[in-house]
């Protein structure tokens, strides 16, 4: 039987946020289109495999919390995920901050397009060009 369209973002969204902490490209490269952009206040728009990439690079160990996933409740193919990152850095540095991303998906349930909506402000005094 066929997920919900519910169901699926709701999976999709959880399996995103489980395969970021573990810095798995790959593995979070396969829930995007080969075509998905992604816009992040540090970066701009990126394709994913690129994104990850720098995202792996800049990183050290890293914790995510979720707090909730919501579906749209518009009809829209989107869903966000709502949680605490604890995002440490290859240099030992670390910053904590709470981030909601914004989950487009297509008709298969990969993710076509994603943004990343945080405060930047407390955390360019610790992160600085070590993304970038």
């Amino acid at each position: 039987m066929a997920l919900s369209s519910e169901a699926l973002y709701t999976r999709q969204v959880r399996n995103y946020l489980q395969e970021l902490e573990r810095g798995d490209v790959a593995a979070i490269c396969a829930l995007f289109t080969p075509d998905a952009q992604i816009f992040s206040p540090f970066l701009g728009w990126m394709h994913p495999a690129p994104f990850f990439a720098k995202v792996t690079a800049a990183s050290g160990e890293s914790r995510i919390t979720p707090i909730d996933i919501c579906v749209s409740t518009t009809g829209a193919r989107r869903a966000t995920g709502y949680f605490v990152y604890d995002w440490g850095l290859k240099d030992g540095s670390a910053v904590r901050f709470e981030c909601v991303d914004v989950f487009e998906f297509d008709d298969n349930g990969l993710i076509e397009r994603m943004t990343i909506v945080y405060d930047t402000h407390p955390i360019r005094s610790t992160v600085g060009d070590k993304y970038a």
